[in-house]
């Protein structure tokens, strides 16, 4: 009998002029990014928690803390290629990933495509298995003043 598991992840970062914006694994051009202790790739840290949660091993935190210097300034996709490391060691494969990015600008939809392909490639995982969408928040809050950026992620793994 298969075991199948649903984890939910979240992740927000503050936004500010001069910083480097990375999402999905994707270095996208705009005039603010990520203030982050990593790369500050917000989509991929959703994602992350939400795989450790389905497996009921802690959140990213708990592997990855901001306050240990081994992780400063990491390429999140290389966080990310760890936690699926955890996965697999515990017998786990990834059925699939839906997600959302929060953010007024810059455009996300150019870029989805892109992100799913470096973000199947890191996961070793089809990419049909991986949706990725974007919204804005009509000018609401925090994300609609452009002051962050939000990502949500439902992933469902299983063991065989």
């Amino acid at each position: 009998m298969n075991t199948i598991r649903i984890g939910f992840g979240y992740d927000v970062h503050q936004l500010a002029e001069g910083e480097s914006l990375i999402i999905g694994g994707i270095a996208l051009d705009h005039y603010k990014g990520t203030v982050a202790h990593s790369d500050g790739d917000v989509l991929v840290h959703a994602i992350c928690d939400a795989l450790l949660g389905a497996a009921a091993l802690g959140d990213i935190g708990k592997h990855f803390p901001d306050n240990d210097q081994t992780f400063k300034n990491i390429d999140s996709c290389q966080l990310l290629s760890k936690t699926c490391h955890l996965l697999r060691e515990q017998g786990f494969e990834i059925g699939n990933i839906d997600s959302t990015l929060a953010l007024q600008k810059p455009k996300i939809a150019p870029h989805i495509e892109s992100m799913r392909k470096k973000l199947s490639d890191v996961m070793q995982t089809n990419f049909e298995n991986i949706s990725i969408k974007a919204t804005t928040t009509e000018k609401l809050g925090f994300v609609g003043r452009e002051e962050g950026v939000e990502a949500y992620a439902s992933v469902l793994i299983y063991k065989g």
